[in-house]
């Protein structure tokens, strides 16, 4: 497991820079076996020094990319597969590792269709308008056909922060992940309208 300030959705490529020495033979281990990891969201305390607190559910990850530095670190790119449950933390000699279980997914609802349009119209606003703003916006995004990962495509593609995408990541219902994330959305859209409206 490698606990992070950071949460890794499903679909999501994540780099990683591994300096720790824990986190070094964490990789080592992975890339000797199956490239399999689980990425956990720090809920209290630090990525480095251990001691910290984690959030019961995160995601279990491939790693897809790997390059090991001269002097042992790590350059890595990790891409989330599916939602895991923590059952129980295992220890953290020589680094932190947990029993977990997939999270299965559920179907998708049958008025998925006509909530992924919503979604796409809100993040296209959002995205309209950090454009008005001179703000950065990801270019090249990909369509939100998968009902399973329209919600965390667009949570990416938007910014959302680490709590509310932690929030998302626990939703067990493909369609409560789509309102959730089409809500977030139009707030956002509020704040950068009002933004755009002050002279």
């Amino acid at each position: 497991m490698f606990p992070l300030g950071t949460v890794l959705l499903p679909g999501q490529a994540l780099p990683l820079h591994v300096f720790e020495s824990r986190y070094r033979a964490l990789t080592a281990d992975c890339l000797a076996r199956d490239r399999e990891l689980g990425i956990v969201l720090i809920e209290r305390g630090h990525e480095v020094g251990g001691g910290d607190t984690r959030f019961s559910v995160g995601t279990l990850a491939r790693i897809v990319r790997a390059a090991e530095l001269p002097d042992g670190r790590s350059l890595i790119v990790a891409v989330g597969s599916a939602r895991v449950g923590i059952r129980r933390w295992l220890g953290e000699d020589p680094y932190p590792s947990a029993e977990v279980e997939v999270l299965e997914e559920p179907p998708a609802p049958p008025d998925d269709r006509d909530r992924r349009e919503e979604l796409h119209r809100a993040l296209a606003r959002v995205l309209a308008l950090r454009t008005e703003l001179g703000e950065p916006v990801p270019r090249g995004a990909r369509p939100l056909d998968d009902p399973s990962l329209a919600a965390y495509e667009a949570a990416t593609v938007a910014g959302m922060g680490p709590l509310d995408a932690q929030r998302l990541l626990e939703l067990d219902d493909p369609g409560a992940r789509l309102d959730a994330v089409r809500a977030w959305l139009e707030e956002e859209a509020e704040v950068l309208g009002f933004r755009l409206s002050r002279p």
